[in-house]
């Protein structure tokens, strides 16, 4: 039997590259604690995992639409 490699993903939230680890059965994600209302909100909001960084800073206390970068002159 072979090990579940990482899925490469690209953030909803953010548009970044991660790599999840929920298939082979660890994942940065396991450590973070989102209040069930969060977990509502982003499960109605988005049909994808999230990157970490973007769910650390859902879990203290960030928008769950970003705001988008400042243009570039």
């Amino acid at each position: 039997m072979s090990a579940a490699l990482p899925l490469v993903s690209t953030c909803p939230r953010c548009g970044g590259g991660f790599e999840c680890g929920a298939a082979s059965g660890h994942c940065d994600c396991f450590e973070l604690v989102l209040s069930e209302a969060l977990q509502a909100e982003l499960a109605r909001r988005y049909d994808a995992c999230l990157c970490v960084r973007c769910l650390r800073e859902l879990a203290a206390g960030a928008s769950v639409t970003p705001t988008p970068p400042p243009a570039q002159a």
